[in-house]
């Protein structure tokens, strides 16, 4: 099964292709991009030894000069550091301004290489070639790309849209338990954002979607593409509905920024923040509690452990606020009023947090 989905953002539109097979047939698809003679592909130290070289050689037989330029596995690589070598890397590698960045991985890959992309020689094109689910359903799409700070994930970035996105759904076979799942929080958010039907059938079909069945899978990835194109074609920069793409991130990316990025993946920092964002909307969204279930129950199935990380409440809390969602230092959650619909509010108090995280005060 293929699809494709479009972005709609003008000048800047692009689509996303969504099948099996795909990453030996780079060349085809690139070619009608007009892309520059040199590329820089960026990917990991997980990814590098499974797909590096099938896709370096798929673009040099075409006759691009190709460098590949391989950078730890994990969220700890989204820095300056590591971002300061991929400069000197690339410049080394004589990029000029026509040629172009291929992100090859998961999501920290795709915000890091976008954020190169973005940045070197003021901005060169860019590619995402995402190999996780959690990248091909959210991160790979709209154009968000960052590094992190010790202070918080993400807080040095950019909007800077690929031209081209490009979903192998046959590298997900690769894919390790753990990761795999971390992708479905983020496909469950989904549902609970924009789609209740859609959430409906992820508690019917969550065992084959767990089992990485071909149709199940397919239709999924191009479902959330489609929810996310559709958002970001409305508010590109995040000035009003795209917002509610943070459902669960308050506080997932707290959770991730006071574990100092080591402890947690993205999608389980986010299965822990939905399942506090679900209760918080009992109290202040009107979210009937049998749906705040729904969304717990649902997380469990998927196999997550939803315990807070034992650490004071303090140091969360001051995690939470150094997150650029916040506001001049306030809070602001995006709580649900029923399944497929969600608002931005600013009303959660500190006790309403620590109430629904069970977590102690220093």
């Amino acid at each position: 099964m293929s699809s494709t989905v479009h972005v709609a953002l003008g000048e800047r539109s692009y689509d996303i292709l969504i099948r099996d097979g795909l990453l030996g047939r780079l060349p085809e698809l690139l070619r009608p991009l007009k892309l520059g003679g040199r590329c820089a592909i960026i990917t990991d130290t997980t990814v590098a030894p499974l797909f590096a070289a099938a896709a370096r050689d798929a673009l040099a037989a075409a006759d691009w000069c190709v460098s590949v330029h391989t950078v730890p596995a994990g969220e700890r690589s989204k820095s300056l550091a590591v971002a300061g070598k991929l400069y000197e890397e690339l410049a080394g590698a004589r990029l000029n301004r026509r040629s172009f960045v291929l992100a090859l991985g998961g999501g920290v890959v795709g915000d890091l290489a976008g954020f190169i992309a973005a940045t070197f020689l003021r901005g060169v094109d860019f590619v995402q070639v995402p190999t996780t689910l959690l990248a091909m359903v959210d991160s790979s799409v709209g154009g968000k790309v960052a590094i992190d700070l010790p202070q918080g994930k993400n807080l040095v970035g950019a909007f800077y849209q690929p031209r081209i996105v490009v979903a192998d759904t046959a590298t997900l076979a690769s894919l390790p338990e753990r990761e795999f799942r971390a992708g479905v929080a983020e496909v469950i958010k989904y549902g609970v954002i924009y789609d209740a039907a859609l959430f409906a059938d992820l508690e019917r079909e969550l065992p084959a979607l767990m089992a990485k069945d071909a149709g199940v899978l397919s239709r999924v990835i191009a479902r959330c593409c489609e929810i996310k194109a559709e958002v970001v074609s409305q508010d590109e920069r995040e000035s009003g509905l795209r917002e509610i793409l943070n459902f669960g991130h308050t506080i997932g990316h707290g959770i991730e920024a006071v574990t100092e990025y080591g402890r947690y993946l993205h999608g389980e920092a986010l299965a822990i923040g939905m399942v506090a964002a679900a209760r918080l909307s009992q109290k202040h969204g009107g979210l009937a509690e049998a749906d705040a279930d729904r969304i717990e129950t649902l997380l469990r199935r998927a196999g997550f452990d939803l315990q807070p990380p034992a650490v004071p409440f303090e140091q969360l809390l001051s995690a939470m606020r150094s997150d650029k969602k916040a506001r001049d230092g306030g809070l602001r959650f995006v709580l649900a009023r029923r399944m497929g619909g969600v608002f931005a509010s600013e009303a959660v108090s500190e006790s309403d947090i620590k109430e629904v995280l069970h977590v102690r005060s220093r």
